[in-house]
């Protein structure tokens, strides 16, 4: 049996994961496009689940293509794609449910439990793996984090479907749209770095080690950050134009911003977004470089 060196698994992966996205990508648009022609509602779970699941399933098959060792099976980053994703949401809503209250820190407690369930998730279905490296650790540790993405992503948009209009196709086509775009840069990648930085401390014959603990901490905080991009923009927008926006009503405060600061709000949300973007993708290709290095030193 011939087992397919890494390089051998990305010239595959070039083939494969474009048809894995386009034919997704088509079966997703043919199914808005009937739902909106017919009205069916026995339509939308499809539409749900092929817009919430194409992007993070394209890059877990991207990334399968680079792994590391034979160990890491078709059937194993599907099964931790899956039940690492609903046990990293399960988990997470039991926590959040009963420890978190509204505060000003509540997203950055979000993202404390969320990376711990998806960490936890993690370790459980890869604790009899034999063969572990850095570079399977954020393969494992992405399809982790992009099956929690998929099952939330499911659910907001199946929220968003109910509107104070009714039923509404085209909130469900919106929120699915967005998520699907920034999915690359949110749990897959997080959870990506936490597999990688386990899998090397594991290698080293212990897994709770003082660089997990600050990884840990490092991806919980660009996810608050992430999850709080809303209100760092507002008040943010607030002090540089110095005016209010909101004026007060016989009933209460009421939203009023003016166009000067819905532009002021939108380029600071998006150029926060980027930033927590980029850190983390920085992070991970060192991650990813510093693993093939010490792998090429080794193979000398």
């Amino acid at each position: 049996m011939h087992l397919a060196t890494p390089a051998e698994n990305s010239a595959v992966g070039t083939r494969r994961w474009p048809r894995t996205f386009l034919g997704g990508l088509a079966l997703w648009v043919a199914t808005v496009v009937v739902v909106l022609l017919t009205g069916s509602l026995a339509l939308v779970p499809t539409l749900i689940l092929l817009g919430s699941f194409l992007v993070p399933v394209t890059f877990v098959a991207w990334a399968f293509e680079r792994r590391d060792s034979g160990e890491l099976t078709a059937t194993l980053v599907f099964s931790t794609f899956v039940a690492g994703g609903v046990l990293g949401v399960l988990g997470a809503s039991v926590l959040e449910r009963y420890l978190l209250h509204p505060s000003a820190w509540l997203f950055f407690g979000v993202g404390l439990i969320e990376e711990a369930a998806k960490l936890g998730a993690l370790m459980l279905l890869t604790r009899r793996l034999r063969t572990r490296s850095v570079h399977d650790g954020i393969i494992l540790g992405a399809a982790v984090g992009f099956g929690f993405a998929a099952f939330e992503s499911a659910g907001y948009s199946l929220a968003a479907m109910f509107t104070v209009d009714g039923l509404s196709v085209s909130q469900i086509v919106q929120t699915e749209v967005l998520r699907g775009l920034l999915a690359p840069f949110g749990h897959g990648l997080w959870t990506g770095i936490l597999g990688g930085v386990l899998f090397a401390g594991w290698r080293r014959g212990s897994w709770l080690t003082p660089r997990l603990v600050l990884a840990y901490l490092g991806v919980s905080i660009l996810h608050g950050l992430w999850d709080s991009m809303d209100g760092i923009a507002l008040f943010l927008t607030l002090i540089l134009t110095e005016t209010p926006a909101f004026r007060s009503t016989p009933n209460g405060w009421l939203v009023a911003p003016t166009p000067e600061q819905i532009d002021l709000f939108s380029v600071l949300q998006w150029a926060g977004l980027a930033i927590i973007a980029v850190i983390g993708l920085a992070w991970l290709v060192t991650l990813w470089r510093r693993a093939s290095r010490r792998a090429a030193l080794a193979g000398r």
